[in-house]
């Protein structure tokens, strides 16, 4: 074998090696980018869906106006686009029975991971629906963190399916037609207490 052949051999394998070495990081990167779409598109797709709710966690000022509207009342809470889960084990812990409706799976996930850690699996259940399929109607309470686009539709929906009696409370935005009962706070952290009549208003 001459010198000539011995070194093209060498240069040969080098090749291979690098080019198997390319394989791998191609594979590597594509896995790393498809593991990625899929934990972020849950996200991001809200951005794409006609009425655009985002996930933004509750304050600790938002959720302490919500239950001072809740005090005095009692039986089920459903937390609309329950997020983390913090409301709904908030709830929890006021003795409610709470459940969250989120259509995020990551969401739903953490949320009832969460609840289990934190000794409220019993109390707490968490479904993974669009809000705007999930019925309303056994729940005594609302809680919603809604965009100002959505409240139009979202009040003829409480209006169809909760019965009198209920109470909802509108997180950041008003609903638009309904007069609350009372406000509590102010800016960002603002909530708007409804009462549900039984003639459906």
């Amino acid at each position: 074998m001459s010198a000539i052949e011995q070194i093209d051999g060498y240069s040969t394998k080098k090749d291979v090696k690098l080019s198997n070495t390319g394989i791998i990081l191609v594979g590597i990167t594509g896995g790393v980018a498809v593991a990625l779409s899929i934990i972020s598109a849950p996200f991001i797709s809200p951005a794409l869906r006609k009425i655009c709710l985002p996930y933004v966690p509750a304050t600790s000022s938002q959720i302490q106006n919500i239950f001072i509207a809740l005090k005095g009342r009692t039986g089920n809470l459903i937390d609309l686009g329950s997020g983390d889960g913090r409301i709904v084990l908030e709830a929890a812990k006021h003795k409610f029975v709470s459940h969250g409706v989120e259509l995020n799976p990551w969401l739903v996930i953490y949320s009832k991971i969460d609840a289990i850690r934190k000794g409220y699996r019993k109390e707490t259940r968490f479904f993974k629906k669009d809000l705007w399929k999930f019925d309303l109607s056994p729940y005594e309470n609302v809680v919603i963190f809604g965009v100002e686009q959505m409240m139009a539709e979202l009040e003829r929906k409480i209006k169809i399916e909760c019965k009198g009696g209920t109470n909802v409370i509108a997180c950041r935005f008003p609903l638009p037609n309904i007069i609350p009962t009372k406000i509590i706070g102010s800016g960002i952290d603002t909530v708007w207490v409804y009462e549900v009549n039984s003639n459906k208003h």
